[in-house]
């Protein structure tokens, strides 16, 4: 699974799209309003929005699979709250701006492209995206050694997703339940409950884990893989069994250090500037 870039606007023209990085689908979800407001160019938000609703009505009409193929997940807005927003795939969106007309259609088609080709490249040569991963870790502050052991627990990570993907495991929300089953394993909490005692929304969890989290994390992620290589686990029951085992070892590895150490291996801290910090803990 590369490691792009997982949060944050990407920039059109001058233009904000606010996008979403789906790490279990290896996928890019773009706000579907905010091309619609690039390609009318329209500067009124909730005009943008009644143009969307009114032309995904008409496709609904025409029996359009557009608006079928789109999908809603929650975006920051500019209030800095996150609401459901319309979503949809570059493919979806390229046939999308076939349906308005608008001088910015070509050029936005052009840079939907790139963004596919760039993932098209990204999984031809995994390195770029390694590269670009380190590159803005580095940007953000991070260590060598917490750089170091995130690329690590990452490859641990992909490892067991590729023998998921080959045991009738399917990408998506069963490589969630399972991810969740390791987790609360080996931690006692849920990717949930971790992320909102950190005061994370949209992040990646993962990059606002501490050195030893991450270590854990990966423990319990390669525990669960050769457990599962072991018994040839295959379908969600074999592999939440193994997946429970696995969880179970890094967790009496965790206890063990905590007794040792009287530090908790869990903790709220994250790398979100100081004012997100504020606004998540208030």
């Amino acid at each position: 699974m590369p490691l792009a870039m997982k949060k944050g606007p990407a920039v059109f023209d001058g233009q904000k799209i606010r996008r979403h990085y789906d790490e279990q689908t290896e996928t890019w979800w773009f706000s579907v309003v905010d091309i619609v407001q690039v390609l009318t160019q329209q500067p009124n938000y909730k005009l943008a929005q009644n143009y969307w609703k009114v032309l995904k009505h008409r496709l609904n009409k025409e029996g359009s699979q557009l608006v079928t193929n789109c999908n809603q997940l929650k975006i920051p807005a500019a209030d800095g709250k996150s609401y459901l927003t319309d979503v949809a795939t570059a493919e979806t969106l390229l046939r999308l701006v076939q349906s308005i007309p608008s001088p910015k259609a070509e050029p936005i088609k052009l840079w939907l492209a790139k963004v596919a080709y760039e993932r098209m490249q990204e999984m031809a040569d995994p390195a770029r995206s390694l590269d670009r991963a380190r590159e803005t870790w580095q940007k953000h502050g991070r260590s060598e050694k917490w750089i170091q052991q995130r690329m690590t627990g990452q490859e641990t990570r992909n490892k067991l997703t590729d023998y998921w993907a080959g045991h009738e495991i399917k990408k998506g929300d069963e490589f969630a339940i399972l991810t969740n089953i390791i987790h609360q394993e080996w931690s006692d909490v849920s990717v949930k409950a971790h992320k909102d005692l950190k005061g994370l929304e949209t992040q990646n969890l993962r990059d606002h884990m501490s050195e030893a989290e991450l270590i854990f994390t990966a423990l319990a992620e390669l525990s669960t893989r050769q457990i599962a290589e072991s018994v040839d686990a295959t379908g969600m029951v074999e592999n939440a069994t193994a997946a429970k085992t696995g969880g179970g070892i890094a967790k009496k590895a965790r206890l063990e250090l905590e007794s040792k150490t009287g530090r908790k291996v869990i903790t709220r801290d994250n790398f979100l500037p100081p004012s997100s910090l504020v606004k998540a803990i208030t």
